[in-house]
């Protein structure tokens, strides 16, 4: 008798013992049909064959050594029920079609945990699909080597509310998006090298806190997404593209507080609010070493911009027509560029902070004209001009109690 074929793996399934030959790799199908309903398959170390349908609640763990591979023509693994875990598997080997959607792990249910998995060589990473309450966090998502237009979100929300997604990392993806998809909370996640960080599509009142987004093309973007709270992120180096930190497109009545955008196109870019409630409250934010430190386009204000540093930006704030950007609220921001004092010692500068558009007026009006800005010629002009003004200068913007630090 061949030694070799006479070696058994062990799986614990349901509490009890399932001995099976390990002289080939396994289909993982069959252990998830053999698992009971609510019972606990536990995988050795090695590699299973997928891809896999999970469609009753059950717990698979892995312990970050079973490898399940697809067979490089769908999702690996998809979760089509509530109530199961799926945690500290090693997930790789999706098909390439955008059309259906090919990711690591599929999820399509409420109450679902999918946590400390390893997903690599996928085209979409982790898609859940009208799924409510699902916990997603540590997994570790690495998209296929594909150019960046040809890549798969890290993550698609899509139809799916109230679900928390945690301390996941993802590398080399293209977005991660939310669709029609309210109410969730994005909290500590990871991304480096993709397209747009975030963005939320008609997907408001969600929370997105603590998230570190760094060379993408785009930060956090926020289409027709009302009410939520953008707090203590930080992003950096989203220059390529709309090349924006933070854009808001109708989608008012929302707080940006305490998040450090760094070296990006532009640190803020918003729209100026349809309405007395739909303005954005922004408070406590580093905006620093960005070529705009702030944009607003449209001919209403009505922002809160409070309490801000804006340190170092080619441009501190540009506007698309006169009164954009001066009808907002500016109060007690910290502008690294302030010309004024502070006699008394209060921290608060003794006169405004205003910011006259001169020359700057030209390639704000003319956008084909951005390309000369900052040039020798363009910045001589504006020298000249605010020497001896040939017209009055447009007020951009009127901060009365400018911070001194």
């Amino acid at each position: 008798m061949n030694p070799q074929r006479a070696i058994r793996t062990i799986f614990v399934v349901g509490g009890c013992l399932l001995a099976l030959p390990a002289s080939a790799e396994q289909a993982l199908q069959p252990l998830i049909d053999a698992t009971p309903t609510a019972g606990l398959l536990r995988l050795p170390p090695g590699e299973y064959r997928g891809p896999a349908l999970i469609d009753r609640p059950m717990r698979i763990e892995g312990g970050g050594r079973a490898i399940v591979r697809g067979n490089g023509k769908a999702t690996v693994l998809v979760v089509r029920t509530g109530s199961a875990t799926v945690r500290g598997l090693s997930i790789a080997g999706s098909g390439e079609s955008h059309d259906s959607i090919d990711a690591g792990v599929q999820v399509e249910g409420d109450d679902n945990r999918i946590e400390d998995n390893t997903i690599d060589d996928v085209l979409f990473g982790i898609h859940l699909k009208q799924g409510n309450r699902n916990r997603i966090a540590g997994n570790r998502v690495t998209g296929k080597d594909l150019p960046l237009g040809m890549r798969g979100d890290g993550l698609r929300l899509w139809n799916s509310r109230r679900n928390v997604i945690e301390n996941n990392r993802f590398r080399r993806v293209r977005d991660l998006t939310f669709a029609n998809s309210p109410d969730n909370s994005i909290l500590g996640n990871t991304l480096r090298d993709g397209r747009y960080g975030m963005q939320f599509v008609f997907s408001p009142n969600s929370l997105v806190e603590a998230n570190d987004l760094a060379y993408t093309g785009t930060g956090i973007v926020v289409l027709y997404s009302p009410g939520l709270t953008v707090r203590g992120n930080r992003i950096a180096h989203a220059l390529d593209g709309g090349g924006a930190g933070m854009t808001f497109k109708e989608s008012g009545d929302a707080v940006v507080e305490n998040n450090e955008v760094i070296h990006c196109a532009s640190g803020l870019t918003a729209n100026a609010p349809p309405n007395d409630v739909s303005v954005l409250t922004v408070r406590g934010n580093r905006l620093a070493h960005n070529v705009l430190g702030m944009y607003f386009y449209g001919e209403k204000g009505g922002h809160r911009i409070i309490g801000n540093r804006l340190e170092h930006n080619l441009t501190q704030v540009m506007v698309s027509a006169p009164g954009a950007a001066s009808a907002n609220v500016w109060q007690g921001n910290y502008w690294h560029d302030y010309q004024g004092f502070d006699r008394d010692a209060d921290g608060i500068g003794d006169t405004p902070h205003e910011i006259l558009a001169y020359t700057d007026r030209i390639w704000m009006d003319t956008p084909m004209a951005t390309f000369f800005r900052n040039s020798p010629s363009l910045e001589f002009l504006d020298f000249l001009e605010r020497l001896a003004p040939f017209a009055a200068p447009s007020l951009v913007l009127r901060d009365p109690r400018p911070k001194m630090r």
